[in-house]
Protein backbone atom coordinates (compact mmCIF):
# COMPACT_ATOMS: atom_id res chain seq x y z
CA UNK A 1 0.00 0.00 0.00
CA UNK A 2 1.63 3.06 -0.99
CA UNK A 3 1.83 5.96 1.00
CA UNK A 4 1.76 9.74 -0.93
CA UNK A 5 3.26 12.41 1.31
CA UNK A 6 0.89 15.55 1.04
CA UNK A 7 1.78 19.00 2.51
CA UNK A 8 -1.02 21.71 3.46
CA UNK A 9 0.33 24.82 4.68
CA UNK A 10 3.29 23.44 7.51
CA UNK A 11 1.19 20.18 8.17
CA UNK A 12 1.90 16.82 6.67
CA UNK A 13 -0.70 14.53 5.57
CA UNK A 14 -0.51 11.39 4.68
CA UNK A 15 -2.60 9.89 1.90
CA UNK A 16 -2.94 6.21 1.06
CA UNK A 17 -3.61 5.00 -3.23
CA UNK A 18 -5.70 2.25 -2.07
CA UNK A 19 -6.75 0.85 -5.56
CA UNK A 20 -6.92 4.21 -7.03
CA UNK A 21 -9.15 5.87 -4.13
CA UNK A 22 -7.67 8.03 -1.49
CA UNK A 23 -7.47 7.03 2.30
CA UNK A 24 -5.71 9.44 4.67
CA UNK A 25 -4.12 8.92 7.96
CA UNK A 26 -6.68 9.61 10.14
CA UNK A 27 -4.39 11.06 13.12
CA UNK A 28 -2.65 13.69 10.66
CA UNK A 29 -6.76 14.82 9.72
CA UNK A 30 -7.60 15.44 13.18
CA UNK A 31 -4.91 16.80 14.09
CA UNK A 32 -4.69 19.45 11.58
CA UNK A 33 -8.61 20.96 12.30
CA UNK A 34 -7.29 21.43 15.79
CA UNK A 35 -9.26 18.38 17.71
CA UNK A 36 -7.80 17.83 21.41
CA UNK A 37 -8.39 14.23 21.76
CA UNK A 38 -7.47 12.92 17.83
CA UNK A 39 -8.11 9.69 18.65
CA UNK A 40 -11.53 9.63 20.27
CA UNK A 41 -12.74 12.16 17.29
CA UNK A 42 -11.91 9.66 15.29
CA UNK A 43 -13.47 7.08 16.84
CA UNK A 44 -16.32 9.64 17.31
CA UNK A 45 -17.02 10.84 13.70
CA UNK A 46 -15.21 8.55 11.42
CA UNK A 47 -17.67 5.57 10.21
CA UNK A 48 -15.14 3.77 7.81
CA UNK A 49 -11.85 3.80 9.28
CA UNK A 50 -9.60 0.61 9.70
CA UNK A 51 -5.81 -0.12 10.88
CA UNK A 52 -3.21 -1.00 8.63
CA UNK A 53 0.42 -1.72 8.87
CA UNK A 54 2.12 1.41 7.62
CA UNK A 55 5.83 2.53 7.45
CA UNK A 56 6.54 5.40 9.38
CA UNK A 57 10.34 7.23 10.64
CA UNK A 58 9.68 4.35 14.10
CA UNK A 59 9.31 1.73 11.61
CA UNK A 60 6.02 -0.73 10.55
CA UNK A 61 2.99 1.05 12.85
CA UNK A 62 -0.14 0.47 12.97
CA UNK A 63 -2.13 3.30 11.63
CA UNK A 64 -5.87 4.23 11.03
CA UNK A 65 -6.71 5.42 7.75
CA UNK A 66 -10.14 6.78 6.68
CA UNK A 67 -11.61 7.56 3.64
CA UNK A 68 -13.08 10.05 1.68
CA UNK A 69 -16.38 10.65 3.61
CA UNK A 70 -14.61 10.43 6.99
CA UNK A 71 -12.62 13.26 6.11
CA UNK A 72 -15.61 15.03 5.23
CA UNK A 73 -17.12 14.22 8.74
CA UNK A 74 -14.40 15.28 10.41
CA UNK A 75 -14.08 18.75 8.71
CA UNK A 76 -17.52 19.78 8.97
CA UNK A 77 -17.41 19.62 12.98
CA UNK A 78 -14.16 21.37 13.39
CA UNK A 79 -13.99 24.76 14.55
CA UNK A 80 -11.55 25.87 12.98
CA UNK A 81 -11.34 28.76 10.33
CA UNK A 82 -8.99 27.27 8.38
CA UNK A 83 -11.09 23.41 7.83
CA UNK A 84 -12.79 25.19 4.69
CA UNK A 85 -9.44 25.77 3.66
CA UNK A 86 -8.27 22.40 4.03
CA UNK A 87 -11.67 20.94 2.46
CA UNK A 88 -10.77 22.95 -0.42
CA UNK A 89 -7.26 21.94 -0.84
CA UNK A 90 -8.70 18.30 -0.70
CA UNK A 91 -10.77 18.19 -3.42
CA UNK A 92 -8.90 20.76 -5.84
CA UNK A 93 -5.40 19.22 -5.02
CA UNK A 94 -5.02 15.90 -3.70
CA UNK A 95 -7.93 14.03 -5.45
CA UNK A 96 -7.11 14.99 -8.40
CA UNK A 97 -3.56 14.44 -8.04
CA UNK A 98 -4.53 10.59 -7.05
CA UNK A 99 -7.28 10.01 -9.48
CA UNK A 100 -4.94 11.19 -12.33
CA UNK A 101 -2.33 8.83 -11.74
CA UNK A 102 -2.46 5.02 -13.50
CA UNK A 103 -0.55 3.15 -15.84
CA UNK A 104 -2.55 3.88 -19.08
CA UNK A 105 -1.11 0.39 -20.74
CA UNK A 106 2.36 1.46 -20.76
CA UNK A 107 3.77 -2.03 -19.14
CA UNK A 108 2.78 -3.07 -23.66
CA UNK A 109 4.28 0.01 -24.73
CA UNK A 110 7.35 -0.72 -27.39
CA UNK A 111 9.79 1.56 -26.28
CA UNK A 112 11.99 1.31 -29.66
CA UNK A 113 8.36 2.01 -31.90
CA UNK A 114 8.67 6.08 -31.63
CA UNK A 115 5.23 6.39 -33.62
CA UNK A 116 3.07 3.79 -30.47
CA UNK A 117 5.21 5.96 -27.66
CA UNK A 118 4.21 9.80 -28.97
CA UNK A 119 0.42 8.15 -29.95
CA UNK A 120 0.05 6.52 -26.35
CA UNK A 121 1.53 9.99 -24.80
CA UNK A 122 -0.72 11.95 -26.60
CA UNK A 123 -3.71 9.46 -25.27
CA UNK A 124 -2.44 10.20 -22.07
CA UNK A 125 -2.38 13.52 -22.13
CA UNK A 126 -6.13 14.08 -23.68
CA UNK A 127 -7.06 11.69 -21.47
CA UNK A 128 -5.85 13.66 -17.84
CA UNK A 129 -8.06 16.82 -20.22
CA UNK A 130 -11.11 15.32 -20.11
CA UNK A 131 -10.83 14.07 -16.77
CA UNK A 132 -9.87 17.56 -15.76
CA UNK A 133 -13.11 19.18 -17.40
CA UNK A 134 -15.32 16.67 -16.14
CA UNK A 135 -13.74 17.23 -12.95
CA UNK A 136 -14.23 20.85 -13.02
CA UNK A 137 -17.86 19.91 -14.73
CA UNK A 138 -19.16 17.92 -11.59
CA UNK A 139 -17.10 19.18 -8.55
CA UNK A 140 -20.06 21.70 -7.77
CA UNK A 141 -22.36 18.18 -7.76
CA UNK A 142 -20.78 16.37 -6.39
CA UNK A 143 -19.01 18.72 -3.45
CA UNK A 144 -22.45 19.79 -2.51
CA UNK A 145 -23.71 16.18 -2.27
CA UNK A 146 -20.88 14.74 -0.81
CA UNK A 147 -20.68 16.82 2.25
CA UNK A 148 -24.57 16.55 2.74
CA UNK A 149 -24.54 12.82 2.85
CA UNK A 150 -21.79 12.98 5.48
CA UNK A 151 -24.07 14.39 7.67
CA UNK A 152 -25.74 12.78 10.28
CA UNK A 153 -26.89 15.23 12.04
CA UNK A 154 -28.14 19.04 12.07
CA UNK A 155 -25.53 21.71 11.47
CA UNK A 156 -25.48 25.15 11.91
CA UNK A 157 -26.59 27.90 9.85
CA UNK A 158 -22.96 29.00 9.00
CA UNK A 159 -21.48 25.49 8.19
CA UNK A 160 -24.96 24.67 5.98
CA UNK A 161 -24.03 28.73 4.31
CA UNK A 162 -20.41 27.38 3.75
CA UNK A 163 -22.15 24.26 2.05
CA UNK A 164 -24.79 26.35 -0.24
CA UNK A 165 -21.57 28.87 -1.13
CA UNK A 166 -22.64 31.77 0.73
CA UNK A 167 -22.41 33.48 3.36
CA UNK A 168 -24.75 33.34 7.03
CA UNK A 169 -26.05 36.13 7.14
CA UNK A 170 -26.95 36.18 3.93
CA UNK A 171 -28.56 32.29 4.57
CA UNK A 172 -30.04 33.75 7.56
CA UNK A 173 -31.88 36.46 5.37
CA UNK A 174 -32.76 34.08 2.36
CA UNK A 175 -34.38 31.54 5.78
CA UNK A 176 -36.43 34.66 7.39
CA UNK A 177 -37.78 36.40 3.42
CA UNK A 178 -38.51 32.27 2.93
CA UNK A 179 -40.57 31.87 6.55
CA UNK A 180 -38.29 29.27 7.91
CA UNK A 181 -37.41 30.90 10.70
CA UNK A 182 -38.47 33.78 12.22
CA UNK A 183 -37.40 37.86 12.47
CA UNK A 184 -35.77 36.35 15.59
CA UNK A 185 -34.06 33.53 13.77
CA UNK A 186 -35.95 30.80 15.98
CA UNK A 187 -37.05 28.02 13.10
CA UNK A 188 -41.21 28.26 12.93
CA UNK A 189 -42.53 24.71 14.18
CA UNK A 190 -44.08 23.58 11.00
CA UNK A 191 -40.19 23.33 9.71
CA UNK A 192 -39.23 21.63 12.40
CA UNK A 193 -42.08 19.35 12.13
CA UNK A 194 -41.36 18.77 8.57
CA UNK A 195 -37.89 17.63 9.48
CA UNK A 196 -35.93 20.88 7.50
CA UNK A 197 -35.47 22.80 10.82
CA UNK A 198 -34.10 22.19 14.45
CA UNK A 199 -33.06 24.11 17.45
CA UNK A 200 -29.80 23.93 20.07
CA UNK A 201 -31.51 25.19 23.61
CA UNK A 202 -28.61 26.98 25.60
CA UNK A 203 -29.67 27.78 29.28
CA UNK A 204 -27.78 30.23 31.12
CA UNK A 205 -28.80 31.77 33.91
CA UNK A 206 -28.15 36.01 35.02
CA UNK A 207 -27.04 37.89 37.73
CA UNK A 208 -30.04 37.22 39.62
CA UNK A 209 -30.52 33.63 39.54
CA UNK A 210 -33.17 33.99 36.82
CA UNK A 211 -33.00 31.11 33.92
CA UNK A 212 -33.33 32.08 30.24
CA UNK A 213 -32.49 30.34 27.22
CA UNK A 214 -30.31 30.78 23.75
CA UNK A 215 -32.03 28.70 20.59
CA UNK A 216 -29.99 28.24 17.96
CA UNK A 217 -31.60 27.38 14.53
CA UNK A 218 -29.87 24.39 12.85
CA UNK A 219 -30.43 22.85 9.51
CA UNK A 220 -31.43 19.61 8.86
CA UNK A 221 -29.71 17.08 5.99
CA UNK A 222 -32.85 17.01 4.41
CA UNK A 223 -33.02 20.87 5.09
CA UNK A 224 -30.22 21.51 3.09
CA UNK A 225 -30.98 19.28 0.17
CA UNK A 226 -34.02 21.69 -0.41
CA UNK A 227 -32.56 24.66 0.63
CA UNK A 228 -29.69 24.71 -2.14
CA UNK A 229 -32.52 24.17 -4.09
CA UNK A 230 -34.50 27.03 -3.39
CA UNK A 231 -31.39 29.01 -3.43
CA UNK A 232 -30.27 27.92 -6.88
CA UNK A 233 -33.50 28.99 -8.56
CA UNK A 234 -33.49 32.17 -7.18
CA UNK A 235 -30.12 33.21 -7.23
Amino acid sequence: MQIIPFQFNTSSIRVIDKDGEPWFVAKDVAVLLGYKEPRKAVLRHCLGGMKRPLPTTAGIRELVIIPERDVYRLIMRSKLPEAQQFEDWVVGEVLPSIRKTGNYGLSKIDWGNTSQVAGLLAQSIERVQEQDKQIAELKPKANFHDRVAVLDESTSVEKAAKIIGTGRNRLMAFLRRNEWVTMRNVPYQAKINQGLMDVKINPWTDNYGRLHENITPLVTAKGLVKLQKMWDNEY
